[in-house]
């Protein structure tokens, strides 16, 4: 049974987030993502059996986040390395290209992320594509998504996702 989405908001913006794993390709990872007390969680377990290895959380929309030139995030980690995504309505192969951007946690510790847009990777599929300029006026979906190359047990809480009008503002 599918689980309603869960809300919690990307910078001004109202999202309804639900998770993407690596079982949409024959993987075995899974994830889920719950708000409690206005604190977002995103948790399950890496598997890197039959080419697995990620798990994700979503969020479609119009997102327009052009006055913006990073996006801060407020989290409490495992220690494990996370991205932040975004993809417009820019296509690669018929499917939307996704940038990236990676943050490192601390664990069991509150620390405020930065990524800026204009170190963020454009990606199809994990490979990274050349050539691609992200239109911040056009996103469509923002995401996380753990692909650390380890298995095991995840959790990332979020306390807020704020866009920055300079990478300097955290």
């Amino acid at each position: 049974m599918s689980r309603p989405p869960a809300v919690f908001p990307a910078g001004l913006h109202d999202a309804r987030w639900i998770t993407l794993d690596d079982d949409v390709m024959g993987g075995h990872s899974c994830s889920r993502v719950d708000v409690r007390d206005g604190v977002l969680t995103f948790a399950g377990t890496t598997s890197l059996e039959d080419n697995g290895g990620f798990a994700s959380i979503r969020a479609r929309g119009a997102f327009d986040f052009s006055a913006a030139a990073a996006m801060c995030l407020r989290v409490r980690g495992d220690g494990r390395a996370y991205q932040l995504r975004v993809a417009t309505d820019a296509r690669h192969r018929g499917s939307n290209v996704s940038w990236r951007g990676d943050f490192t946690t601390r664990a069991g510790e509150w620390t405020e992320v930065s990524v800026d847009f204009a170190q963020m990777q454009p990606t199809y599929r994990g490979t990274v594509l050349e050539g691609r300029t992200l239109d911040l006026s056009r996103v469509e979906e923002i995401g996380l998504l753990i692909g650390d190359g380890r298995a095991g047990d995840f959790a990332l809480d979020v306390a807020w996702i704020r866009p920055l009008a300079s990478a300097r503002d955290t």
